[in-house]
């Protein structure tokens, strides 16, 4: 009843902002609002609309904006929050129709969607409960036949509710309405952004290897390695392992933390035997590995002697990731820029999911088409991770240095561009925004920008679901 009541007049929007600011604006009179946080805003929010409502004497539609999107919710005199629904077209009458010839009128069944409905907005995810339909076609009494009843086994029937309960909003003005007392459902985005966590949260049977590469250096492969395994690792609290498999030296071990040693991949082959030992305690990987304090994953690093004088072989590969998944559940494998060095061609034997970087420049989307296509072209296994890879696509850090709008705008074009020409030969493609917390010093997951950890959160889903 309070919906029917509310008009469009007078036009009403409400922004909410993360930083604790947030705006009212009704017919053209903004107001600014600042305060401690979300909830101090959008009671003062709710308390200009309100009082427009009461000036009225009717509920007023608000329409909503915040970091999840747009809503549309009414607010009635005395404050309370509902839900806005958008009214259903009225059916088109057909033009001209043919009578049918000596039939009988057929029975309507359901109507099935529209492609003009299908093409219209979708309408607001529906806050609080729906209401009940309760026996709308009920068969008339004469046409009811009592079926013998039938004794069913025990086993056939459980009491138990098999769907999940959906828990309420925790973002933008849902959220905040929500720890104000009116449930709210959450948006489409936060639903996604559940889902992902929900991927990425599950346990598998059995250890998985990932391989991130790309033939072409500063194509962002070990912040890439770090970002999936800091997400794994956190979301999951499975053992995780990043592992840096430059046939030489690499930079993973520049770019983490460093535990209380200078052990690297070298050392830990050296003492396969004791670590393979059924006697050897689990602890003792630790003095092998750097632990990441923050962001709950390992890192082993390679070899960092000055002289630079030793490869890794393939027999080390095989050894190195015998004794890694005995510890490790997961193991995120850093890679070199040669496709045909034997420790780069015997990670990939040992790989389940292989992940693809690319920086939004010709030069590194063009290196990895030409990695993708080699593994294509060997066929079997190879080809298999090629055609199910994941690759990534983050923007260009050189336009961000300029901070030109029309520079940003087409790294963003550029990023997209790429994006679309990889789409139609793996499994999946996903783009990140340029994060200055990943061009320099230590990776941290709890230093990026927001959007940042949502895309990487979506880029450690699509991996998941190629465990």
């Amino acid at each position: 009843m309070m919906e029917t009541q509310a008009l469009d007049f007078p036009k009403i929007d409400a922004v909410l902002r993360a930083n604790g600011t947030g705006e009212v604006t009704i017919n053209g009179t903004s107001h600014a609002i600042q305060a401690d946080d979300e909830a101090a805003v959008l009671r003062e929010a709710l308390s200009l609309i309100t009082d427009t409502a009461a000036q009225l004497g009717r509920p007023v539609k608000v329409r909503t904006t915040d970091p999840d999107g747009q809503g549309l919710i009414v607010v009635s005199p005395d404050g309370i929050v509902s839900e806005a629904t958008q009214a259903k077209p009225s059916p088109r009458r057909q033009k001209n129709p043919e009578p049918a010839a000596s039939a009988p009128p057929p029975v309507q069944a359901p109507a099935e969607p529209s492609a003009e409905k299908a093409d219209a907005p979708a309408a607001p995810v529906t806050f609080g409960a729906a209401v009940s339909r309760v026996q709308e076609s009920a068969p008339a009494a004469e046409e009811v036949v009592l079926e013998p009843v039938t004794r069913r086994s025990l086993k056939e029937t459980s009491f138990l509710v098999s769907a999940p309960v959906l828990e309420p909003a925790t973002r933008g003005w849902r959220g905040v309405l929500t720890r104000l007392g009116f449930r709210m459902e959450p948006s489409p985005e936060e639903l996604a952004e559940r889902e992902d966590i929900r991927t990425v949260s599950q346990h598998w049977p059995g250890p998985r290897t990932v391989a991130v590469v790309n033939r072409k250096g500063g194509a962002n492969k070990t912040p890439t390695v770090v970002m999936l395994s800091a997400i794994l690792a956190r979301y999951s609290g499975a053992a995780t392992v990043a592992w840096d498999n430059n046939e030489s030296q690499g930079t993973l071990g520049w770019r983490t933390e460093q535990g209380s040693h200078d052990n690297s991949v070298l050392d830990l082959i050296d003492s396969s035997q004791t670590l393979l030992s059924p006697s050897t305690n689990a602890a003792e990987i630790a003095r092998f590995v750097h632990h990441q304090t923050s962001d709950k994953f390992d890192v082993l690093r390679s070899d960092e002697n000055d002289e630079g004088d030793h490869e890794v072989t393939a027999e080390e590969v095989d050894i190195a990731h015998q004794v890694l998944t005995r510890y490790y559940r997961l193991i995120v494998m850093d890679s070199g820029n040669t496709a045909r060095s034997a420790n780069w061609r015997q990670m990939i034997t040992h790989t389940n999911q292989l992940v693809v970087p690319v920086t939004a420049i010709e030069d590194r989307a063009e290196a990895a088409r030409l990695t993708l296509q080699t593994l294509e072209s060997r066929g079997g296994h190879d080809a298999a991770l090629a055609r199910n890879a994941v690759v990534i696509v983050s923007e260009s850090t050189d336009a961000k240095r300029s901070m030109s709008g029309d520079a940003l705008k087409r790294a963003k074009d550029e990023a997209r561009r790429i994006a679309d020409g990889f789409a139609p030969h793996v499994r999946a493609v996903v783009r990140i925004p340029y994060d200055p917390a990943l061009v320099n010093g230590p990776i941290r997951y709890d230093a990026l920008q927001p959007a940042t950890r949502r895309a990487w959160l979506a880029a450690a889903a699509a991996v998941a679901k190629g465990f």
